[in-house]
């Protein structure tokens, strides 16, 4: 019996690109990336029984990633994004609701795998909580012991500031962007740096580590109660689907690790930098070229 040591909860869907479809969905970009890093991962999540439910399968089989404990929805399709990228290199997205990982039920199996001792880290994002069904199913995973570790995704209409306070409460990792920290730091005051908004929320919400993602210009940690930063890494961009994603894979396999901040840091940013470099969120890649990215001069 395989023994998980990270669980990724949430959607698993298919980006619907104007040239082309793409495998998405942020928990499970980040299962792809901790798996590509040589962790034993549990993707939770929920698929139709049309073609793109059976594609997504056969994909998670080709990666290496268990479908355990994906469930089957008689009723509702996989779900879809409609995505495309500005003229800022920002991706847009339009995402498809009701779909089949709205629906994701709490189980013996599920049950039986969250409370593992083998398990590290429950990671998942703000999107699980979209719908009734899907976000009772996460709030009885996150009565776990494991650490917690939320991903931020202000996809509108599809949040709410209850939804969001309710999750930072409980969570002890929280992964963001600039522009997703600055809105909801906007709620409890009005701060001049990034630095007094991460300070505000994580004294707000009792959040030892907070990393965000500062797009080209790199990222910055608060943890525990202590600031670092990593410039950003020159590259080529292709898309940024699932950059963010691969940078929060990068930390927390670097914590599990008991690397240092800095370290952790560069390697995420570095990871992140290589998959916005490749089209998709699940590029193939060795991790080798992560280090050969990291001992770049003009990152170093």
């Amino acid at each position: 019996m395989i023994k998980y040591n990270i669980a990724c909860l949430g959607e698993i869907l298919w980006d619907i690109l104007p040239d082309k479809e793409l495998p998405g969905g942020a928990p499970m970009n980040v299962a792809y990336h901790l798996q590509q890093l040589s962790q034993q991962v549990a993707m939770v999540s929920r698929t139709g029984t049309d073609e793109h439910g059976r594609r997504l399968l056969q994909l998670m089989e080709k990666m290496g990633l268990s479908a355990t404990y994906v469930q089957t929805d008689l009723e509702y399709a996989t779900g879809k994004v409609n995505a495309w990228m500005d003229a800022h290199n920002d991706m847009q997205y339009d995402i498809l609701y009701p779909v089949a990982w709205d629906f994701i039920s709490w189980n013996p199996e599920l049950a039986e795998l969250l409370e593992s001792d083998a398990l590290q880290y429950i990671v998942f994002g703000s999107l699980m909580a979209r719908h009734d069904v899907s976000k009772a199913t996460l709030l009885k995973a996150l009565e776990s012991p494991t650490k917690k570790v939320l991903d931020i995704n202000l996809r509108a209409p599809y949040y709410s500031r209850s939804n969001l306070e309710w999750l930072m409460q409980v969570c002890d990792l929280l992964k963001l962007n600039v522009a997703e920290l600055e809105l909801i730091s906007s709620w409890y005051g009005h701060y001049t740096t990034q630095e007094e908004r991460i300070q505000a929320l994580s004294t707000r919400f009792d959040i030892p580590v907070m990393v965000v993602t500062l797009g080209s210009k790199g990222c910055m940690g608060y943890i525990n109660g202590q600031f670092h930063y990593q410039e950003g890494q020159p590259i080529t961009v292709a898309d940024t689907i699932g950059s963010g994603d691969a940078f929060l894979a990068g930390f927390l396999v670097c914590q599990l690790q008991r690397q240092s901040p800095a370290y952790s840091l560069a390697f995420a940013n570095a990871l992140g930098a290589l998959v916005a470099s490749r089209p998709g969120g699940c590029p193939a890649y060795d991790p080798s070229e992560i280090i050969t990215l990291m001992n770049a001069p003009q990152y170093s």
